[in-house]
């Protein structure tokens, strides 16, 4: 077809959805994504659920549950929305989201079978993620054998972190064992860094960044590279998240085990049972507790504020101050009290937000929000995790 559009597809395979993008391709370079959606439901008796948003607006298509492969029933409903979606598009390689990279892989790549079997090495270092990562590009292999199938890892960002930001205070016996901080939301922050670096020239300097969602980290960037972060070896440690714990004294799971926790009910607890629904009885989702009147929830959003305001502090304090705070992820981009609140509390940085461009600052374009006497400038920055995967793919198959 001469009249053909070329495009990649960027997807995010989890345990139970399915996130993916289309992105227009010319040659190397990339354009917004034509359309994007979510496959939810693919868990076991689940109810898979379709939702597509584009140009023409959004629709959702509730489709039959199965049995099988969770991935390929999710690969069934995409071709379904291909079909619809995509007619004269030629898909030229699909771009995955992948966690965890290790040591080895501070780019994205064309993943083969001998990088697969190395990923998968890595798959207890993000128990939660990995697995599904994989199991999502080995369908995708099974299904569209001719195409190219591009590993973005979320790791990667984070290949420039010193010595002293990575290593623990650990026996060298465990270093070599390739027990380190990593750090993750990478391609949000490679994109998050992008889009300031086109919209201020302050940008090349101190900046700091929230991504703030279900999961959630913040990091330290000088001249757009990474130099300190919040997540470290696993997706756990740092901030508080939607159900994950943050940071734990490790002596409160020793005293647990000793107890006759099991390393199962650990797992459970600090990545599903923990966090804002962990503390709030309630919920994971901030707006679900911005709503209640219940005291524990709103003890789980000052936590959550507190525990963002103190890492700030502490990367601010790795950079030697701050030009830049930029707010990302669902509730970083939606959520303006907490981010009046948090910049509040980071007055003494020179950081001073102006109300009003807070409030109309709701995750539909990237918007500055500090006043104009501010000594840091602050901006919400709708991220798209999916564009930098793309971009990548097109960069090494084009």
């Amino acid at each position: 077809m001469s009249d053909s559009l070329d495009a990649i597809l960027a997807v995010n395979a989890g345990s139970s959805s399915l996130k993916f993008a289309l992105y227009p391709q010319h040659g190397r370079e990339i354009g917004a994504a034509r359309f994007s959606g979510n496959i939810e439901g693919l868990e076991a008796g689940g109810a898979p659920v379709v939702k597509v948003s584009g140009k023409d607006g959004s629709t959702i298509h509730t489709l039959e549950p199965g049995d099988g492969c969770p991935h390929d029933r999710a690969l069934t409903a995409l071709d379904l929305v291909l079909k619809q979606h995509a007619e004269g598009i030629r898909i030229t390689a699909i771009a995955h989201r992948i966690v965890h990279g290790g040591e080895r892989l501070s780019e994205s790549v064309v993943l083969n079978d001998e990088m697969l079997a190395y990923l998968t090495s890595l798959s207890s270092l993000a128990p939660l993620h990995q697995p599904h990562n994989l199991a999502g590009v080995r369908a995708f292999r099974r299904s569209f054998p001719k195409l190219p199938q591009v590993g973005c890892f979320d790791t990667a960002f984070h290949a420039t972190l010193p010595q002293t930001e990575y290593l623990f205070a650990l026996p060298q016996a465990l270093r070599e064992m390739g027990i380190r901080r990593y750090g993750f939301h990478g391609l949000s922050y490679r994109y998050v860094v992008d889009r300031l670096f086109e919209h201020s020239p302050r940008a090349h300097g101190r900046v700091v960044v929230a991504h703030l969602g279900n999961g959630a980290s913040a990091c330290a960037v000088q001249d757009g590279k990474s130099v300190a972060t919040t997540m470290g070896f696993s997706a756990l440690d740092g901030l508080m998240m939607g159900t994950r714990s943050g940071e734990v004294d490790p002596g409160v799971l020793l005293h647990l085990l000793r107890g006759g926790w099991s390393p199962e009910q650990l797992e459970r607890m600090l990545y599903r049972e923990s966090g804002l629904r962990g503390v709030s009885g309630i919920s994971a989702d901030m707006r679900t507790l911005r709503a209640s009147d219940v005291p524990a929830a709103k003890l789980a959003i000052e936590i959550f504020t507190h525990r963002l305001v103190r890492e700030c502090g502490a990367l601010a304090s790795c950079l030697g101050g701050l030009d830049v705070i930029a707010f990302t992820g669902g509730i970083g981009e939606h959520d303006a009290a907490l981010r009046r609140d948090t910049c509040q509390a980071l007055a003494y940085l020179g950081v001073q937000i102006d109300e009003v461009a807070n409030r109309e600052a709701t995750g539909d374009a990237i918007r500055a929000i500090h006043a104009p006497e501010s000594g840091v400038e602050v901006w919400v920055v709708p991220t798209d995790e999916g564009r930098v995967a793309a971009q990548d793919a097109a960069r090494l198959t084009s």
